[in-house]
């Protein structure tokens, strides 16, 4: 199976918390009516202080993640400092910009922290790059917007921010045949990048009564 044919129908979505960001996505990858995968990685970690959501082709995908990491990496190495989330995002939409002609088929999320604070940003194919409080990508992002429209608030932690994100991603998996399988979610904190285990996204699950 060529995997630049393999689409993640996809829900994803990040946003800003008053003490950090919190991003989320599911598992499934779809080939037009077929179930490809149920454990497709949808979220990456950039570095300590960036996260980065995928949705789209799955070849692109994988493809864009690894350019981020070597940029960020080989920046740490000469600056022996983070990168801030606008700069991380400012690179991926001018690689994204690049490939005008044959562009990437992908809508992303860049989220993360920094010294000026906590930023989630939505890239598009195009290269487009808009900060927001929250965003949502992918076959599922409806359902997760209204989601987020209802419980979305400012002064949200990103403990309450990872029950919202499951809460909402747990909506589209419910409405959207090409979203389920599962929930990743990531607390990105000045502490770095916590990835909550498949534990404990069942517990919050539970404990919220989604199942």
């Amino acid at each position: 199976m060529d995997e630049h044919k393999l689409k993640t129908g996809t829900t994803t979505v990040g946003m800003v918390c008053k003490n950090g960001v919190v991003m989320a996505t599911e598992h499934r990858a779809t080939m037009g009516h077929l179930i490809a995968h149920k454990t497709t990685q949808k979220l990456f970690k950039i570095d300590d202080n960036l996260g980065l959501t995928v949705a789209g082709l799955v070849g692109d995908a994988q493809t864009l993640y690894r350019y981020l990491c070597a940029e960020v990496d080989l920046y740490t190495l000469k600056r022996r400092n983070h990168m801030s989330v606008k700069a991380a995002a400012t690179l991926m939409a001018n690689i994204l910009s690049g490939r005008r002609y044959a562009p990437y088929w992908v809508a992303l999320i860049v989220g993360g922290v920094d010294p000026s604070g906590s930023y989630v940003y939505s890239l598009d194919a195009a290269g487009g790059s808009i900060p927001d409080k929250y965003v949502t990508t992918g076959s599922g992002s409806p359902f997760v917007y209204g989601v987020m429209e209802d419980h979305y608030k400012e002064s949200i932690t990103v403990d309450q921010g990872a029950d919202l994100a499951i809460r909402a991603i747990s909506a589209a998996m419910k409405r959207d045949s090409a979203s389920g399988d599962g929930t990743d979610v990531t607390q990105i904190t000045s502490s770095g990048y916590n990835l909550l285990s498949s534990e404990e996204v069942k517990k919050r699950r539970a404990k919220m009564k989604l199942d």
